[in-house]
């Protein structure tokens, strides 16, 4: 898939979460039109997917926090491009408030997902919001 430059853009901040979080490791992307699916791998993390109870916290990076600190630097990039080389203006936000999150247990869901987003680009053209552009 061919992407357009805000495309292009998101792919640039979804691989600085590597840098930004020591403790994440990108795995697989795709950046669709209307919406984005990606892994990250929590490599501080406990194995067991739960919070440290002693402590009362989880281990390695929050993942509510990178997802927070991914829209913010792509919603500051993309309003700088807007105003420095007229990107389409956006009404509103330019991510919802919500995302999805599935917790990967195993090899075999792992290689699920993955293959679930390399072959995103195949159904979009079934997605409710597809326009031919």
């Amino acid at each position: 898939m061919v992407l357009n430059p805000a495309g292009n853009m998101v792919m640039r901040w979804y691989l600085e979460l590597e840098n930004k979080f020591p403790d994440i490791q990108c795995d697989a992307c795709i950046c669709m039109p209307n919406h984005l699916h990606f892994i990250v791998v929590n490599v501080g993390a406990d194995p067991r997917v739960r919070p440290d109870h002693t402590k009362g916290e989880h281990v390695g990076s929050p993942l509510h926090r990178v997802v927070q600190w991914f829209k913010t630097m792509t919603t500051n990039e993309y309003i700088r491009e807007v105003n420095q080389n007229q990107w389409p203006r956006f009404e509103g936000k330019l991510w919802q408030r919500d995302y999805w999150e599935h917790v990967v247990r195993n090899e075999t869901d792992l290689e699920r997902l993955r293959e679930y987003i390399a072959n995103n680009p195949k159904s979009w053209a079934l997605d409710k919001l597809y326009k031919e552009n």
